[in-house]
């Protein structure tokens, strides 16, 4: 069997896996099958020359600043700088280049996409959603769009509807990134290891996928793995998505977690040591030193201490995941740790949200607190093997 034989194989069983969901079905249309995965993605230049390109084409929007192509060839380029770089100033002069549309509420598609990427950056997620939905109904074959969508309804702990996103976008574009946004929706609700097989097999005969995509492929399958407590299977794919040496904080991220879950500190900080400018990299890194009681352990505990306290006189409210976990994991105060907890839960509700929400209820002794949590675990099905050894805690200790 070919890879694209297979990979329609794989999109009729979850067809079928999206059924048993959500009990309806998704009218699409014909699908466009585009030649390999970067038709869905952004197509970014290579990073030998990006700020050369740059310069070169800020200096042309500035003398044109309605010219709408070049506007969003700048802010993508921004955009793609700002995710590498994991400094948000970036974001900020990408909306510049975008400033005269803005405010549009129906701004043209390519810049609604952008707006949207932007305001998800800023955890403005019911925002971004509503810029999607204008660029759909102008172009409702968009599958970035679409992709994008997906991803957001997964953040806010909506796996169901991020699923039925997905199957939409494997009807528009058969690819390995269509894959992995359905494997990624399906590990989060209880469908999780039929949705692994599929993307590992996806994986596995897929010929044309670009590096950056197949990196995402590995991650989603070492999250799923790790949350099913397969070890061997997430250090592999952990391992195998590494070994593409493309600098992604997202990935080192996920990866220190799962290191730090398996007492495995040192390491943490031989992956994180040269990497601490984004502030989610420099709590992990001061995690493991506090695990190992490194010297270091004092001077990296001030300076996230003075990250969030910038990020709150800023106003910015999108790093409470991290800073409910500097409070509970390296102050060790548990009650305001929960507080910005069960603020960061309103807003995005992953694995990693609810893991939070239990650890800072059971350390404040407030089992009360976390009932929400365990409710959407029931409800959505999800399958993670710490979550259900936290939550019978909370049941045990009459929470």
């Amino acid at each position: 069997m070919d890879a694209t034989s297979n990979r329609q194989g794989s999109v009729t069983v979850l067809a079928s896996l999206l059924l048993l969901l959500a009990g309806s079905t998704v009218s699409v249309a014909a699908p466009f099958l585009p030649k390999n995965d970067d038709a869905i993605l952004e197509h970014l230049p290579s990073p030998t020359g990006v700020d050369r390109e740059l310069r070169v084409q800020q200096r042309a929007l500035g003398q044109n600043p309605h010219n709408l192509a070049l506007a969003t060839r700048v802010a993508t380029i921004l955009i793609a700088r700002g995710r590498r770089e994991a400094d948000p100033r970036y974001y900020g002069y990408a909306q510049a280049a975008l400033l005269p549309w803005w405010e549009e509420p129906s701004p043209p598609p390519a810049v609604g996409i952008l707006r949207a990427i932007l305001r998800q950056h800023r955890h403005d997620f019911q925002g971004a959603l509503t810029d999607l939905a204008g660029v759909l109904a102008f172009e409702p074959r968009n599958a970035q769009a679409r992709l994008i969508r997906a991803v957001i309804l997964g953040v806010q702990g909506r796996p169901e509807a991020a699923l039925r996103e997905c199957l939409v976008l494997s009807q528009l574009v058969n690819t390995l990134a269509a894959a992995t946004c359905i494997g990624n929706a399906a590990g989060l609700t209880g469908q999780a290891k039929p949705g692994y097989r599929l993307l590992r097999e996806a994986l596995e005969h897929s010929t044309n996928a670009s590096s950056e995509v197949s990196l995402w492929a590995l991650t989603v399958l070492a999250e799923i793995a790790a949350r099913q407590g397969w070890r061997q299977a997430a250090e592999r794919h952990f391992q195998q998505a590494l070994a593409y040496q493309i600098r992604d904080v997202y990935l080192l991220g996920a990866y220190a977690d799962f290191l730090l879950d398996e007492g495995r500190p040192t390491e943490v900080v031989r992956l994180l040591k040269e990497d601490t400018r984004p502030a989610g990299l420099l709590l992990r890194l001061t995690l493991a030193e506090r695990q190992l009681g490194a010297a270091a352990l004092a001077e990296h505990t001030a300076a996230l201490g003075a990250r969030m306290a910038a990020n709150r006189h800023r106003g910015d409210t999108s790093h409470r995941r991290e800073e409910a976990r500097y409070y509970l994991h390296v102050l060790d105060r548990p009650k305001p740790a929960l507080a910005l907890a069960r603020a960061n839960w309103t807003v995005q509700r992953e694995p990693a949200d609810a893991r939070l929400v239990l650890e800072a209820a059971l350390a404040a002794g407030d089992g009360k607190a976390a009932v929400p949590v365990v409710h959407w675990l029931e409800r959505t099905g999800l399958q993670d093997v710490h979550l259900i050894a936290l939550a019978k805690r909370l049941q045990e200790e009459g929470g």
